[in-house]
């Protein structure tokens, strides 16, 4: 079993024509997600990877109905749109790689999603993968088979490229994963930690949980509360970035979006808290791997 997606997984591809929705749909097919469409505006007609393309998400449902997924891959200036267009056409889970959005389109998507229980993971989110099951969006690259193996380890993290090595390394320490997913690195994120630990928490394959999270932001905080309501009780293993930056004033950005130096946010805080609730802390995210063998 996985989270997020599984075998019945139909996606659909907001964005399809444009070079890197092209590249990832192809990158979806070629580890068996069942991509079933694709939009672009003013396209529709258009085949791309043998799979066709509509003018909007509404004609595609009409011979696509069982579409339970979006990636989208559009530009920033798009974005709020194509994220709006997926809500109003009820599609249960949306992933949006795209960057550089304005945060107050994205305060505003999220907000219509939350109205109608839709998840999003992202933005700036290379998406998520169940090993042997399928992946939306382009997480692993072309190195996926090596990179990816089942297990029982889920993953979570706040960078892409670390949602690769940290698979990897979960690999080489002889286990597998149940669901790796990048949730992205802006201020403003869909699906938190804590909304994913939720799922966890049910999911039979996953025994533990390891996360790369980083300074700023509360979305840790947040962890501490579902372990002490019972939300979550499986080990959970946690490498905080950015121990560095006590010496910044507030306010400044180091990495990504949401990694604002802030009061009351750094890593040693985050650390000291999570600790206090019997999460495993990292010194080194390459020591997560060896935590999760303890599990």
């Amino acid at each position: 079993m996985s989270i997020l997606i599984d075998k019945n997984t139909q996606v659909l591809v907001q964005g399809i024509t444009g070079k890197e929705g092209t590249k990832a749909t192809k990158a979806m097919l070629d580890y068996h997600t069942n991509v079933v469409c694709g939009v672009t505006p003013n396209k529709g007609g258009q085949e791309v990877e043998g799979k066709p393309v509509f003018n909007s998400i509404k004609e595609a449902k009409e011979k696509f109905s069982g579409v339970n997924v979006s990636a989208i891959y559009v530009p920033p200036f798009a974005a709020k749109a194509a994220i709006l267009e997926a809500i109003e056409n009820n599609i249960p889970l949306i992933n949006i790689i795209v960057e550089r959005i304005p945060i107050a389109d994205t305060a505003y998507c999220l907000a219509a999603a939350k109205e109608k229980n839709i998840k999003i993971i992202g933005p700036s989110s290379l998406g998520l993968i169940a090993p042997g099951v399928g992946r939306i969006g382009v997480v692993g690259g072309p190195l996926v088979e090596e990179i990816f193996i089942p297990g029982p380890i889920g993953i979570i993290s706040r960078s892409g490229g670390m949602t690769n090595e940290l698979s990897w390394q979960i690999r080489q320490a002889g286990l597998g994963q149940s669901t790796a997913i990048h949730v992205g690195g802006d201020l403003l994120m869909g699906m938190t930690y804590a909304d994913i630990l939720r799922l966890f928490e049910k999911d039979d394959q996953t025994k533990g949980v390891v996360i790369f999270g980083e300074h700023g932001g509360s979305f840790e905080f947040e962890i501490v509360d579902l372990i002490k309501n019972k939300g979550y009780t499986k080990p959970l293993a946690i490498y905080v970035g950015g121990k560095f930056t006590n010496v910044f004033p507030e306010g400044i950005n180091i990495g990504h979006a949401g990694a604002i130096v802030g009061r009351g946010q750094s890593a040693a805080e985050k650390e000291s808290a999570l600790s206090a609730v019997g999460v495993k802390i990292a010194e080194r995210y390459e020591d997560l791997a060896n935590l999760a063998k303890l599990f």
